[in-house]
């Protein structure tokens, strides 16, 4: 072969040979050091090497730690991004949870609001212990009958004849009372009666339900002044009702030149819609026995 050809002589079958004779001796070389290093004192040269090749070392690894430690944080940064499916699921249910809580804790919120906005139609004077706050679990069953059922009743202290209002004024009046429910007749249904008072002008009349679902203000002569507008809020005639709950807003007025009496169209804020929470006045009526029957028959109780 030339001067060009490699120091590895191949063999007959075209492979490298392997440079057995450096392994060999950097193999025994190598035994020696480290029977050297054993053997000799902590001051020896071997040590001495040692402790010379660290000292120039070290200033260099750290040079060289200060130097990759930006890319080893980007490649523990990226790393920490993957996560595992379980753990997935686990962030999964915890959002769930805490959307749960929110959604409970909003609904805290807005029930708080209508409570507190609850106590303003409660009548000036009226204790608060004499103030049942209800939940409305029953809508009217049928358009011939305005009914609701409350979930609070004769443990509780409900009783017969009892008003019932909200934020927007007077709503009815218990009807039927069991253990833990109430039956509320609204004064929208054709069979209810309030004993009503024109505010601007003391005017008395009866608010009374339809079929239709209209209020209508009966009873008030031809000759006063009622106009659209006027408020008309409870007398507190006939017992049942307090004095000064507010029924609603003349909403239009009929004079016909025959007629005794005017034809009223109330508006109630409550015919807008039903509420989710109302309030039961606890403070006990005159016995409804006493009551003349056509108070008797306007809440509901006694003959129809």
């Amino acid at each position: 072969m030339g001067g060009s050809a490699s120091h590895l002589n191949p063999r007959d079958d075209g492979t490298p040979r392997v440079p057995y004779g450096w392994l060999i001796f950097l193999t025994i070389l190598s035994i020696v050091i480290i029977t050297l290093w054993f053997r000799e004192e902590p001051t020896g040269p071997l040590h001495q090497t040692r402790v010379a090749v660290r000292t120039v070392a070290t200033p260099l690894e750290a040079t060289g730690v200060w130097l990759t430690s930006p890319a080893r944080n980007f490649v523990y940064w990226v790393s920490d991004l993957g996560v595992t499916r379980s753990e997935l699921q686990e962030i999964s249910n915890q959002n769930d949870e805490l959307r749960a809580r929110v959604i409970e804790l909003e609904e805290m919120r807005l029930t708080d609001e209508r409570l507190t906005a609850l106590m303003s139609a409660v009548p000036t004077g009226t204790p608060e212990n004499q103030v049942l706050p209800a939940t409305v679990i029953g809508l009217p069953g049928s358009s011939y009958q305005d009914v609701i059922v409350l979930n609070r009743g004769t443990r509780q202290g409900v009783d017969l004849g009892m008003p019932v209002v909200t934020a927007q004024g007077l709503l009815g009046a218990t009807i039927e009372v069991g253990p833990n429910y109430s039956k509320v007749r609204l004064i929208s249904d054709q069979q209810s009666g309030v004993a009503a008072l024109v505010q601007r002008g003391r005017h008395l009349g009866v608010v009374r339900g339809s079929l239709s679902g209209e209020l209508m203000l009966d009873f008030v002569r031809i000759d006063v002044d009622v106009e659209e507008g006027d408020v008309i809020i409870t007398s507190g005639l006939g017992g049942v009702f307090p004095k000064g709950i507010l029924i609603g807003e003349v909403l239009r007025v009929n004079r016909e030149g025959n007629a005794l009496y005017q034809t009223i169209v109330i508006h109630s804020p409550n015919s807008m819609t039903l509420p989710e929470e109302v309030l039961i006045l606890l403070d006990a009526p005159p016995s409804i026995d006493n009551l003349p029957d056509p108070e008797r028959r306007a809440i509901g109780i006694g003959d129809n």
